[in-house]
């Protein structure tokens, strides 16, 4: 299955509901008046794209069809394909071109945020980068073991302490172990966290300073992994984390498992942090790098 397929199998249950809905207008077109723009803010609200984030879709669809003079179906698709693509569209890919690059992941309980690394060293390992995994949630004697496996299975070092260790130190030594042995990426494990929780937050501030300070020439991506079906929680956590850790992308997982997936679009643009990689499958090699494009037409049907 190619990666456009891919995309379009995992956004199948939203992408479903958005064009049953968006046939079930066009049926009856006539014009782009104020009672076909309601019911389209309608099925996108449906979607969990957010009422902001719908208002402003519908008000440039609005400004679209008069400019451009659109009566018919097809060109209003397209229209509503090419502005979900440019709302999308941001530092899409990631930044780990010194060598060694950071990742530190960040997200609270739940959201698969240590399988999104496994499969996140898969997919970069693919690519030929040798990576490092630092086991830094410590708080968990089972997330450590979890990683592990992941690291295991994918064959990548894994640098890990006792549970309860310090994870700024993890990350230090990891930082070390990069540099002695000419790795491409680390990529940092934390501890899930709820992102109201202050002191769980300086932790991760105390992480970034040790990375701030061992590497300060390197790229470093700060990801944030959300649950595509918790819908517009997902954009309090992406603007939460933002203000505390500086969020440079976001990871939107179970995009698979849920008729929410407009929320992807939510997310980008409240937050304004980009969406860099999505979760469409269980397996190891559905971890994708996010096309705004692709992810458009995969949402409301080619």
């Amino acid at each position: 299955m190619g990666f456009f397929d891919k995309i379009k199998e995992g956004l199948r249950k939203t992408r479903e509901n958005v064009e049953s809905g968006f046939n079930s207008i066009i049926a009856n077109f006539r014009k782009v008046d104020d009672e076909f723009l309601d019911e389209l803010l309608e099925i996108l609200i449906t979607a969990d794209v957010g009422f902001e984030t719908a208002e402003e879709i519908i008000d440039q669809l609005r400004e679209r069809a008069k400019l451009e003079k659109i009566e018919d179906p097809s060109s209003l698709k397209k229209a509503l394909e090419d502005i979900i693509t440019e709302l999308m569209t941001g530092e899409n890919g990631l930044k780990i071109s010194t060598k060694p690059s950071v990742i530190l992941v960040v997200g609270v309980n739940g959201v698969g945020k240590t399988t999104t690394i496994g499969k996140l060293a898969h997919l970069l390992t693919d690519e030929g980068k040798k990576v490092i995994i630092a086991a830094a949630d410590t708080f968990r004697a089972a997330a450590i073991d979890q990683i592990s496996i992941w690291a295991e299975r994918a064959g990548i070092d894994i640098v890990k302490h006792q549970d309860g260790s310090d994870p700024a130190a993890v990350v230090f030594d990891a930082l070390k172990a990069a540099c002695a042995r000419d790795a491409d990426v680390v990529i940092c494990d934390t501890a899930g966290r709820l992102h109201n929780k202050k002191n769980l937050m300086g932790e991760l501030e105390k992480i970034l300073r040790v990375i701030n300070r061992e590497l300060p020439d390197s790229d470093k991506e700060v990801l944030l992994v959300v649950d595509a079906t918790t819908g517009q929680n997902a954009v309090a956590q992406a603007r939460d984390f933002k203000e505390v850790v500086g969020v440079t992308g976001v990871v939107l997982t179970k995009l698979d498992g849920t008729a929410k997936g407009g929320v992807t679009i939510g997310v980008k643009n409240i937050t304004g942090v980009p969406v860099k990689l999505i979760g469409v499958g269980e397996k190891i090699d559905d971890l994708q790098y996010f096309d705004p494009r692709d992810f458009a037409k995969a949402l409301i049907g080619e």
